[in-house]
């Protein structure tokens, strides 16, 4: 008869599995919805996203398989019990409040509640920018495709999931800026922004851009600031962990530019990843 800590040990396996299998499902359903967008407004990038989103896919197949695995071999032992959950998610699982008053960690699901005031905030935007606004407020204005691609993000996606690059960095830039002022004004100063792009001039491009797009200086990039640039996603990770430990919400974006992203980065509340055709792509080549 299996000891207690072996049971439990257990239900932690099949838990972490059941987690897996339903984020291929939910990737499975995101993955078909983008594919219908690009089949009728992003022709010309149909190759590049549908690759993208597809490994996304692959690589959480891989994940469970793997989790199969080392569940036929593992050797149960007492230290395998020593399994903390992570703020976000106990927080998730005690039926949070509505965002602008609960902790970040309702952003993993939709943000249905505030879909009026992000529709407002992307139109004004949109028609009525701001240049002088405060440091942390969007001071450029958006064309409809980003607003677009924002309303899809936050609204479709719930704040998890890869959209079509604009055609160059400094488009991504601005798109991101606006996801930026927005989450501000939902969750104020409880989340930070990490960055990953994995060549030191592309970092600069996002520095610069951020800068100009939302008012900040170079004080507001750091480990202990509103931004922190990445070249590796092992360091962005552990990062993003330290972040949920203390029960803040980090919000990943990944550039363009990378080809594939990490397993663990899916893991998070909130992820913006950026997917760009094999024209940007050769483009970025030619750079290196």
């Amino acid at each position: 008869m299996d000891e207690p800590w072996q049971q439990l040990a257990l239900q932690e396996l099949q838990l972490k599995r059941q987690e897996l299998e339903s984020e291929i499902s939910s990737l499975e359903s995101r993955r078909l919805q983008l594919q219908k967008e690009i089949d009728s407004h992003f022709v010309g990038q149909a190759d590049g996203l549908s690759r993208r989103v597809k490994g996304f896919q692959e690589y959480l197949n891989g994940a469970l398989q793997e989790l199969a695995q080392s569940a036929e071999q593992l050797q149960l032992v007492p230290e395998t019990l020593k399994v903390q959950p992570s703020p976000l998610d106990q927080l998730a699982s005690s039926g949070a409040a509505a965002p602008t008053e609960a902790a970040p960690s309702v952003a993993s699901g939709l943000f249905s509640n505030e879909a009026e005031l992000i529709g407002e905030r992307l139109g004004r935007y949109r028609d009525s920018p701001d240049f002088y606004a405060e440091p942390w407020q969007l001071r450029r204005s958006l064309d409809d495709a980003a607003v677009a691609v924002l309303q899809t993000w936050f609204l479709e996606q719930g704040g998890r999931g890869a959209q079509p690059s604009g055609g160059s960095r400094s488009r991504n830039v601005l798109v991101t800026s606006a996801a930026i002022s927005l989450l501000g004004e939902l969750y104020g100063d409880r989340f930070q922004t990490l960055v990953l792009a994995g060549q030191p001039e592309r970092l600069g491009e996002w520095r610069r851009g951020l800068q100009d797009c939302l008012g900040l200086t170079r004080e507001d990039f750091g480990p202990n600031s509103g931004v922190v640039l990445f070249e590796r996603s092992d360091a962005l990770v552990e990062r993003a962990d330290r972040l949920e430990e203390r029960g803040e919400l980090p919000f990943i974006v990944v550039d363009a530019a990378e080809l594939s992203v990490e397993i663990p980065i899916l893991q998070f509340p909130l992820w913006l990843v950026f997917a760009a055709d094999a024209q940007e792509l050769a483009y970025e080549e030619d750079l290196l």
